[in-house]
């Protein structure tokens, strides 16, 4: 959708529908206000029917309203005035554009609420706005032969402001709103698709058009024979298993000075997994195409910072693969040597996504990284702990984490510290290796980041298991999540957002 500002007075605004906020109680709002007596007499006489009482959520469509140049003034229910944040604008504008993207109206102007009185308010309100619109517009529908779409569909949004000081404000927030939708966008893209079309060579072709669209990425993938040559036996080990070869997908982006070292984020990338010779249970398999969210996020925030230009020095590593059981796929019992030389005892083949990440890793510190972020749909254990609500975080360097979650409570894409320390370390010991890569039915979200802080040690890092926050569960879909968070936190280190 098109998106811009104006702060022109909304009552004479040609749109085909108006969207007005309405809080809840017996003062809905300033808004009002804002529009000409009888638009305004108008609009309260409607209101006293008590068909719309504010409450967050309800819409009330009206037409030929007296006053108002619009088509239509869809009146929408923010809530109490008190709570109002960027947050509770969410549901009221989802609720608002499934309603218009299925009507007649093909474009819309939304009034800012008055009550949103500073920069930081605007901005993070229009940020919401967006990435809600555009959450409730997505559709996957590339393998349908017949696109079940809109006839008319919501092509143009437009936000008023009445203050010419908020309009650059205005102008940021959807430039940022846009390119993290974006983002998030081709993440659930990718991570839709299934998984004889997105394959680790497919994901590594998408990886490359991204490059070639950005004079400041460069984009390539190692082969299985360039890995073998970097020692990658946990990596490979996986790979064994599978028709498809695997790939180390670098995508570097040079936005910052020569000098400044760079963020590395690490996303798995498992475009299928089927548990190898543990093999999983056959209820909800084809959820583990899911399995590369991690690394489908990882290109999707890559992309938002190419199309934002962050001035920021950022390179984005995927592991690719698939995790199937065949004659060289992994055993219970076998021992694998891993990029940094560790030895692993491989207890339970459907732990793979940490035998892929530790080479990733290893490989990571050739870029002598400021921080290391890796993103992972990686244990059940993390779902039993904070449910699909909020992804679980873990790392070595208190900043970094208190970084990670002030970013996640700043977009709305939430995410809590889990701990992480010797008691929980041990739990990996292996008779006959240097770890075992698993540790045990205790604490599975915790050991499984511990097996990974071992191959962390040189630069600071943090963990992100996404295993409850990639994807719907039921209603079937990839949320593009962690990718507001990351870039959150990249706009943050650029000094664009507070």
């Amino acid at each position: 959708m098109h998106y811009l500002t104006k702060t022109t007075a909304a009552d004479n605004l040609a749109s085909q529908c108006l969207i007005l906020g309405i809080f809840e109680g017996r003062q809905p709002g300033s808004t009002l206000g804002e529009l000409n007596a009888r638009a305004a007499s108008a609009i309260k006489a409607a209101l006293k029917k008590g068909d719309m009482t504010g409450k967050s959520g309800q819409t009330l469509m009206l037409y030929a309203v007296d006053g108002i140049e619009a088509e239509r003034v869809m009146l929408i229910g923010l809530g109490k005035k008190k709570s109002m944040t960027a947050k509770s604008l969410t549901s009221a504008v989802e609720n608002a554009v499934a309603q218009l993207n299925e009507n007649a109206a093909r474009d819309c102007a939304m009034v800012l609420p008055p009550e949103l009185d500073t920069a930081s308010a605007v901005y993070a309100a229009v940020r919401s706005i967006v990435l809600a619109a555009e959450s409730r517009l997505y559709r996957f529908d590339q393998c349908k032969s017949k696109k079940d779409r809109p006839p008319k569909p919501l092509g143009r949004m437009t936000l008023v402001t009445g203050s010419r000081r908020m309009a650059n404000t205005v102008r940021k927030a959807l430039a940022h709103g846009q390119a993290i939708a974006s983002g998030m966008n081709l993440a659930r893209d990718l991570a839709n698709l299934p998984g004889n079309i997105c394959t680790p060579s497919y994901l590594a072709s998408q990886a490359k058009k991204l490059g070639n669209k950005s004079a400041k990425m460069k984009v390539s993938a190692l082969t299985e024979k360039q890995m073998e040559r970097l020692g990658m036996g946990a990596l490979l080990s996986v790979s064994n298993g599978s028709r498809e070869p695997a790939r180390l997908i670098v995508m570097e982006y040079r936005g910052g000075p020569t000098n400044n070292r760079p963020l590395v984020l690490v996303g798995k990338g498992l475009t299928f997994d089927a548990g190898g010779i543990s093999l999983k249970s056959s209820a909800n398999m084809d959820e583990m195409k899911y399995d590369m969210c991690g690394g489908a996020s990882v290109i999707g925030t890559l992309q938002a910072c190419a199309e934002l230009e962050l001035p920021i020095n950022l390179v984005g590593i995927v592991p690719a693969s698939e995790n199937l059981p065949d004659g060289a796929a992994n055993k219970p019992g076998d021992i694998v040597t891993s990029m940094a030389g560790l030895t692993i005892e491989i207890l339970n083949t459907d732990a793979e996504g940490r035998l892929i990440l530790c080479d990733a890793l290893t490989y990571a510190e050739r870029f002598k990284p400021a921080a290391v972020v890796d993103v992972a749909t990686l244990t059940g254990a993390c779902v039993v702990a904070l449910g699909h609500h909020t992804t679980g975080l873990l790392a070595n360097d208190d900043k970094l984490a208190e970084e990670l979650f002030q970013a996640g409570e700043a977009i709305n894409d939430p995410c809590w510290r889990l701990p992480m320390n010797d008691d929980y370390r041990k739990q990996l010991d292996s008779n006959f290796a240097d770890l075992a890569n698993i540790g045990g039915k205790g604490a599975g979200a915790i050991t499984a980041a511990c097996f990974l802080g071992a191959f962390t040690e040189k630069y600071k890092w943090a963990h992100l298991d996404i295993a409850g926050t990639g994807w719907k569960h039921g209603d079937k879909g990839a949320t593009g999540r962690p990718v507001p968070l990351l870039m959150q936190m990249l706009l943050a280190r650029c000094k664009l957002v507070e």
